[in-house]
């Protein structure tokens, strides 16, 4: 059940992660998750939107790039080693994961983070066989 994330290439000048925000308002779409990595010149936003192929395709009329990949959207224990146990299964399924970043409640007050693994479909099989709550995007919208 994977979630499509939203990647934006965005130059680290002044002002430039503010247009972009902006575009995304002006255009209704909210940020349910966002993390950003910058490498000196420029920066990758990877966020959740609603509507992730329709945000892409309204960034690039506005000189964006933007792409969209998939990442599970995964329920934590809110608590010390909720996060552990999850990478311990992926860990021994021989899983690697490529990055995570947290993200809204869920309805019961859990923590949900985004995770980008090395194999997706099979993460999500070994995360459902060891008991972890998996979302999709409607779900995650309150």
């Amino acid at each position: 059940m994977a979630v499509k994330q939203l990647s934006i290439f965005v130059e680290n000048e002044t002002g430039r992660l503010a247009n972009l925000t902006q575009i995304l308002a002006d255009h209704g779409i909210d940020l349910n998750a966002a993390t950003i990595a910058e490498t000196g010149e420029y920066g990758i936003l990877r966020c959740i939107v609603q509507n992730p192929e329709e945000a892409a395709k309204v960034l690039a009329k506005e000189g964006f790039m933007a792409s969209t990949s998939d990442v599970l959207a995964v329920s934590i224990d809110n608590r010390p080693g909720g996060l552990n146990r999850i990478l311990q299964a992926l860990a021994g399924a021989g899983i690697g994961v490529k990055y995570i970043y947290s993200t809204i409640q869920d309805a019961k007050g859990g923590a949900v983070i985004m995770m980008k693994t090395e194999d997706p479909e099979r993460a999500e099989r070994i995360l459902k066989e060891n008991g972890v709550d998996l979302y999709d995007i409607g779900e995650l919208k309150q």
